[in-house]
């Protein structure tokens, strides 16, 4: 079986064009994903194909990347509109860094919307490989009436619901197919000295020879080859299938490149994971793609026993037929093959760090409808971020709540809608609260006296204390100056223990940071004093001090790293700066054309506008993770507002 990805934006008919080259030689077999990976199984040309048709929305780019690490090559589905092709940014920069050779495919031509070689200049800003054009359209005004094919120099006029019909070249498609076919043999020379000395000869070289070369090259990564269609039509489906049956790479080159990535050796890779989900009353199912022989039910497979082969269509066992190299299969009752992973009998080997999906920016705070599904929820939620590697889950400081972060808010519905329909749980979500702090703004001095007369031992202890600010980020200091034993050196832990007690808790009602507590003085009882009285005299005494002190309100400061699109960066700015934030600057993304680090340091308290802002501003593309860096004074109206709300709420975090 050979297998290829097909992905691209939303919107820019991929669903379509899996649709069509699977019903090109018959009736095509599909299956689908909760997660909205599709698969659809297909004969062409007497051989077995798998179509993983990969959801189009960026939220769900963790499960496009996971699809490449199965498939020999992949088609890139992009708009005919040059203004559009910043939305296929993403998809080239995971296409690239996976190494998986790749056909951009222009579809919807039949919607004129600018010019082709305006189309691939703008996608070229954000490709590493030479796009290279195999086809020009044929026009009739403004309409797209078929294209030329530049290897072959035949015409092909498109008849709806029928094949291509092929006619000579117009003369008004001459020069522009010359042209074109021109530009297209002096690339391909840069990859065959054969085909350079016949150029430099200036000798036509022959269609068979071409085809020969494009096909090496294709299956080398050298290049992208731009064909070109409307699937919704049927135009250009068969050219586009015969590109992949002739130029696609095997799946032994495959088994070559994940060795490579995963330094793993070849002759032990059996097969790769690539996707998996949770079904109700069935459980977890992986998909594999076997690379070797010899799988099947009880073999033995990354450490353990094979679980049950299924049919991709049907779900039925499928043991008489063992999968061969190359094929694709779920399989049941094998927790124990992550996902994605390399795969050999005894072992499983992490994939390549291009399959690390975008940092998620979305984060909620998870609350189940009844306290029954508290622990049914936290272990649900980490079956789930085992076959979405785009979740993060982690527990709120403070409260232990289940807290996740999603790509974005279709994640998160699909999220709550997976909860609710495989494992019966239903959850609301809302926002966490910024982790704040509070500190003192100038030093004082305490003396605090702590007794307490009972039917037994008393409690006695005196204190005198002194209560300073320290550097930002030095935390808590603890110092003694005490002369003469007024207070026995092996009451200075309990002192120290006292002080830190109190905080925990400061006047605002968050933890108290950055002070440093000094014991100057003090005297103690030879019976009634003790640990804990020190102790508790320690705690009240740090405590008066910050009631009869000025406190401060501090704000969590994070450093964050945006990943987008150079056309983007001047947006960021702006953003940046309303919401408070310092920016740091910019680098270009070495690992990625067009695209840009931008660096910024922004509130806690600003990260959830920040997430929509930049959505909105990159039209869903840009991402970015965050670090904390500091906290920070917060004076005024916000600083207010925070402290009343933390009130009524009768929470810290």
């Amino acid at each position: 079986m050979r297998c290829f990805t097909v992905l691209g934006p939303s919107q820019t008919g991929k669903s379509t064009v899996v649709e069509k080259l699977g019903s090109l030689e018959g009736t095509p077999r599909k299956s689908n994903s909760p997660y909205g990976l599709n698969l659809t199984e297909f004969i062409f040309g007497n051989e077995a194909w798998c179509a993983l048709d990969a959801p189009g929305p960026n939220e769900a780019l963790a499960h496009a990347q996971q699809a490449l690490l199965a498939s020999d090559a992949c088609i890139l589905c992009v708009s005919p509109a040059p203004e559009e092709a910043v939305l296929a940014a993403p998809y080239l920069r995971i296409v690239e860094a996976s190494g998986t050779p790749c056909i951009l495919f222009v579809n919807r031509m039949d919607e004129p919307r600018g010019r082709l070689r305006d189309v691939i200049a703008a996608l070229q800003d954000y490709a590493s490989h030479t796009l290279l054009l195999r086809q020009i359209p044929i026009r009739e005004g403004d309409r797209i009436i078929g294209s030329c094919d530049l290897i072959s120099e035949r015409a092909w006029r498109y008849r709806e619901g029928q094949p291509s019909a092929l006619i000579a070249i117009p003369e008004s498609t001459a020069e522009r197919e010359h042209e074109a076919r021109t530009e297209l043999l002096e690339y391909l020379s840069e990859f065959d000295d054969w085909l350079l000395e016949e150029l430099i000869e200036d000798r036509e070289p022959s269609s068979d020879a071409l085809y020969a070369i494009s096909s090496r090259v294709l299956r080398e990564n050298r290049i992208i080859p731009v064909l070109i269609g409307a699937a919704s039509h049927g135009n250009g489906m068969m050219r586009l299938m015969k590109a992949l049956r002739h130029e696609a790479p095997p799946v032994g080159i495959l088994r070559q490149r994940l060795a490579h990535a995963g330094t793993v050796d070849e002759g032990k890779l059996a097969a790769v994971s690539f996707h998996a989900y949770h079904r109700q009353n069935v459980g977890k199912t992986v998909l594999v793609r076997a690379l070797g022989e010899g799988l099947r039910q009880g073999a033995s497979l990354g450490g353990s026993s094979l679980g049950a082969v299924q049919s991709l269509a049907n779900g039925r066992s499928n043991s008489p037929v063992l999968p061969a190299p190359g094929d694709v299969f779920a399989t049941v009752k094998s927790d124990h093959l992550p996902v994605p992973s390399l795969l050999t009998s005894g072992a499983v080997v992490a994939p390549p760090e291009w399959t690390e999906p975008p940092t998620p920016m979305l984060e909620r705070i998870l609350v189940p409808a009844s306290e029954r599904d508290e622990n049914k929820l936290s272990e649900t939620l980490a079956k789930l971020s085992e076959t979405d590697r785009g979740l993060k889950v982690l527990q709120e400081e403070g409260t232990g709540a289940q807290l996740v972060r999603a790509q974005g808010p279709v994640h998160l519905r699909d999220l709550c809608r997976t909860l609710a329909d495989v494992f019966h749980i239903s959850v609301t979500d809302r926002t966490p609260s910024p982790t704040y702090r509070e500190t003192i703004a100038k030093p004082s001095e305490v003396h605090y006296r702590h007794r307490k007369q009972t039917g037994g031992a008393g409690q006695f202890a005196d204190v005198k204390l002194s209560i300073h600010p320290n550097e930002r980020g030095q935390g808590f200091t603890f110092g003694e100056t005490v002369k003469g034993g007024a207070v026995p050196r092996n009451y200075f832990p309990a002192v120290e223990a006292g002080a830190r007690e109190a905080m925990e808790k400061g006047p605002l009602g968050f933890e108290v940071i950055d002070v440093g507590v000094t014991l100057l003085d003090g005297q103690h009882h030879s019976v009634d004093s003790s640990e804990h009285a020190f102790r508790t005299a320690s705690k009240m005494g740090v405590r008066q001090a910050f009631s009869e002190g000025s406190t401060v309100l501090m704000q969590p400061i994070f450093r964050t790293e945006f990943h987008i699109p150079s056309a983007y960066s001047g947006s960021l700015v702006q953003i940046v700066a309303a919401l408070n934030g310092q920016v740091l600057g910019f680098d270009r993304d070495e690992a990625a054309k067009g695209w840009d680090i931008f660096r910024a340091l922004v509130p806690g308290g600003a990260l959830e506008d920040l997430a929509r802002s930049l959505r909105s501003a990159t039209q869903g593309i840009g991402y970015f993770s965050k670090t904390f860096d500091h906290f920070e004074e917060l004076y005024g109206k916000e600083a207010d507002a925070i402290v009343k709300a933390r009130e009524k709420s009768g929470t810290a975090h």
